[in-house]
């Protein structure tokens, strides 16, 4: 039997010491936070030798706003130059827009107060080193950020285990159609056909052997020409192509998906904040789906397997037809080396102020 499983809390083995990384007052006192001041870089994490991240804890606060869309948390594994994970902290922990609110999944968790507690507890293991950085961008002040990493030490590597791999994206806005006085809400929502994953907003594209395993989306509505209509950002159907040998001419994908609130397994535009262990809708939005939304999806018992590459987007709107702010974060393990990504620059991952949420006609 395989000696490394998520849930092994009761096999006794010997070839495993825990270990945790923290921010505690080394002087005694109760000062057990890191300073981060805007523009540095801090190592919260650097071992070496075989072993796995089992358990992350942060909580951060800045009295500067938008500063979870300003702190990035980078991961290296096994000595490499480029970051397997390079995320806004709030984003790698399920939340978008700068924002946290209380919910649970199975591998993420904010709690409370008001989902200030970031918790992870996917897996990492590293075969001879691991580092966890921050980076604060924050345009003038400091972030006060606490933190645990429990981890273990292990004897010797398991060559079989995909290192964790997340990216963060942005579309601001995506490319949508334009909407003439003429149409109807049925027409500029539903009309239309789309037999490519080109327009779509992309998710992920990775290259090598491994398995995606989730993600969450952001999304801004910014149709504000009929509120009072008929607003729902959905429609658009999630397209996976797995190994796909073709560039160009991909077609039709290996997984193609009914609709945004299906690929988030609910149903019928819901307007409810929901969490359950693989899926939710964390941030609803305000009255006709306006303000930020935020959702997530995790495929930690039905992953998506690829031996050479994949490709995850989604349509925004049906048909790519609609204008709107999309963010997410992909999650998925990997055997190394992995496709370099980078992320925007800060000004460009700020949240949108101009759209804001619609309170009901009186």
């Amino acid at each position: 039997m395989n000696n490394f499983d998520w849930f092994d809390f009761v096999r006794i083995n010997d070839s495993r010491r825990s270990r945790r990384a923290s921010s505690w007052d080394t002087a005694g006192g109760n000062r057990d936070r890191l300073a981060i001041v805007r523009g540095t870089t801090h190592t919260l994490l650097d071992v070496e030798g075989p072993g796995c991240i089992t358990h992350i804890w942060f909580t951060l606060h800045s009295i500067e706003p938008y500063y979870l869309r300003k702190v990035l948390l980078k991961m290296y594994w096994d000595g490499e130059e480029e970051p397997s994970v390079l995320v806004p902290v709030g984003d790698f922990f399920g939340v978008g827009h700068a924002e946290t609110t209380n919910y649970a999944s199975l591998p993420m968790v904010m709690a409370a107060r008001d989902g200030a507690g970031l918790n992870c507890y996917l897996p990492m293991p590293f075969s001879n080193g691991a580092r966890i950085e921050v980076t604060s961008e924050n345009f003038a002040t400091e972030t006060r950020l606490y933190y645990n990493i429990d981890y273990e030490l292990w004897d010797a590597p398991q060559d079989d285990l995909g290192r964790l791999h997340a990216c963060w994206r942005r579309e601001n806005p995506t490319d949508g159609i334009e909407e003439t006085p003429d149409m109807t809400d049925h027409t500029f929502q539903q009309a239309g056909v789309n037999l490519s994953d080109e327009g779509n907003y992309l998710i992920l594209e990775a290259e090598g052997k491994g398995q995606y395993i989730g993600c969450n989306l952001n999304i801004h509505p910014m149709r504000n020409s009929k509120v009072d209509g008929w607003n729902w950002y959905g429609e658009g159907d999630e397209m996976i192509f797995v190994d796909d040998d073709n560039e160009g001419e991909r077609w039709p994908p290996t997984m193609h998906g009914t609709g945004t609130e299906d690929y988030f397994n609910t149903a019928w535009g819901p307007d409810e904040k929901f969490d359950s262990p693989f899926f939710g809708l964390t941030k609803p939005g305000g009255h006709n789906w306006t303000g930020f939304i935020s959702w997530y999806r995790w495929h930690l018992l039905d992953p998506v397997r690829f031996s050479r590459s994949v490709r995850v987007s989604i349509e925004h709107g049906h048909a790519n037809r609609r204008s709107d702010d999309f963010s997410s974060t992909a999650y998925w393990y990997q055997l190394e080396p992995h496709k370099p990504f980078g992320i925007l620059p800060v000004e460009e991952r700020l949240p949108r102020a101009d759209f804001p949420a619609l309170k009901p006609p009186e």
